[in-house]
């Protein structure tokens, strides 16, 4: 298996989707955590704004990927998924959610990966990571980021000088 590209905050912008997909190599797998389509509240007058051809792409994907809706996901928009999941990679058990509302992450978790506030941030408390991968949309803390797991390491990567901004050794 390859490594796992995380990404969030995307809010139906075409080129960021095409940026996203150009991350990925053959055997990489993709985690969006919210707000991939923007489908309540979007810019529907910028042209970037492609929600449907996002969703087209996303029903061929040939990646395997993991989705929860953000809180400007509208669910009917492309139905199927949640607001939160908790899947297993790399021998991890992941918890994930877009971060607008505060369930309680299920016990027995390693890592908790949310979006939501268009910051990155990697910490570990106690036995637990957290990550959030920022946005290469819309930062809010002047670096466009995402997020990367591979089987001994986490880490946020600035987009365009692919430099690991913070990384966690497992």
């Amino acid at each position: 298996m390859g490594k796992l590209i995380i990404t969030a905050d995307l809010h139906g912008s075409y080129t960021a989707w095409k940026t996203v997909k150009n991350l990925l190599t053959y055997e990489d797998k993709l985690i969006i955590a919210g707000d991939l389509f923007d489908t309540k509240y979007g810019r529907f007058s910028n042209p970037d704004f492609q929600p449907d051809s996002i969703r087209e792409e996303l029903i061929r994907f040939e990646h395997p990927f993991y989705y929860v809706y953000g809180n400007c996901d509208n669910p009917s928009f492309f139905p199927g998924f949640s607001f939160e999941m908790t899947f297993n990679v790399f021998n991890k058990t992941i918890y994930l959610s877009h971060g607008h509302h505060s369930p309680a992450a299920p016990e027995n978790v390693d890592m908790i990966i949310q979006g939501h506030t268009h910051r990155y941030s990697l910490e570990k408390k106690g036995k637990e990571i957290f990550m959030n991968p920022g946005s290469i949309t819309s930062p809010r803390n002047g670096k466009f980021t995402y997020g990367m797991i591979e089987e001994t390491w986490a880490g946020i990567i600035e987009l365009g000088t692919e430099e690991k901004l913070i990384s966690i050794q497992f």
